[in-house]
């Protein structure tokens, strides 16, 4: 349904190093930078735009799609890295449904970042 997202971050450069990094296993880098902020995205186009904002943003839910349960893994250990705080490990979450495997992270701004497999 979305094409792509943008929002403002208190620290761009702190913002963007920490996504770059937790969402490279996932495929996700740089596709567009410039005065206007950076854009991320999978090769040839931007979905999630960040930008320097002054006002306190309000925290969001991030989700973003895992191509495999070992993917979540590599997100929640690079999300870690990259100075993220946990808010719920790799596993299932069987109460969204039976193959919902997830891990969950608070990001600069205290964006709660998922990476989610749907497959079994």
């Amino acid at each position: 349904m979305f094409d792509h997202i943008g929002f403002g971050a208190s620290d761009l450069p702190a913002s963007k190093s920490f996504f770059v990094q937790a969402l490279a296993p996932l495929g996700v880098g740089v596709v567009m930078e410039g005065d206007y902020g950076v854009g991320l995205g999978l090769p040839g186009k931007p979905s999630l735009w960040l930008h320097q904002d002054d006002l306190p943003p309000t925290p969001l839910h991030l989700a973003f799609t895992a191509g495999s349960r070992a993917l979540v893994d590599a997100f929640y250990k690079a999300a870690l890295a990259a100075g993220g705080e946990d808010n719920g490990p790799p596993g299932l979450r069987p109460h969204y449904h039976a193959s919902y495997y997830a891990a969950f992270v608070i990001g600069p701004d205290g964006h709660n970042v998922e990476a989610v497999c749907h497959l079994p």
